[in-house]
């Protein structure tokens, strides 16, 4: 009779002691996030946006540049000399205020897909204290499950649960 209660406890014991543990896979969970889709599909208008004016300035000043062109023959050296550094030197600020503009859009790109990454953490903590897990590891390319049971992939419970919070 001891020994049956010892190994009930034992066993009661070992089933307390056990951690529920799921994980995800980030890859997978980025790339069918609705909100990242859609930041994405935005900073693509804009840069795109951006491209078209580059490349209507580029052109605007490859027309000037071949209009200098005809026009300095019939100036004197020292004056096709100083218009043409007059040239180079706006077309040197052109450059640097595109991109400039570049690195704006960058930055705007990279601070709103910190704040999704950050959002995705502060959901994923949130679902698994609700649901009583110990640990939800991160999957995927770069990520640290190298093997996980289909049983314990979290991935598109959360991925459902973040597009749903989304389309609110």
């Amino acid at each position: 009779m001891k020994n049956i209660i010892l190994i009930f406890a034992i066993a009661l014991l070992a089933s307390c002691a056990q951690e529920k543990i799921g994980y995800v896979d980030n890859v997978k969970l980025m790339d069918e996030f609705q909100q990242k889709i859609d930041v994405e599909a935005k900073f693509k208008v804009k840069a795109d946006a951006l491209a078209k004016k580059r490349d209507s300035i580029s052109q605007a000043f490859q027309m000037e540049a071949q209009a200098f062109q005809t026009k300095a023959q019939k100036m004197s050296q020292t004056k096709a000399q100083e218009e043409y550094a007059a040239m180079q030197q706006r077309g040197q600020m052109i450059g640097q205020q595109l991109q400039q503009q570049d690195q704006q859009l960058q930055m705007e790109g990279q601070t709103e897909m910190d704040s999704i990454v950050s959002k995705v953490k502060e959901e994923i903590k949130a679902y698994g204290k609700s649901k009583g897990y110990s640990y939800i590891l991160g999957g995927g390319d770069g990520g640290s499950v190298l093997y996980g049971t289909e049983a314990n992939d979290l991935t598109d419970e959360i991925v459902k649960l973040l597009n749903d919070k989304y389309k609110k």
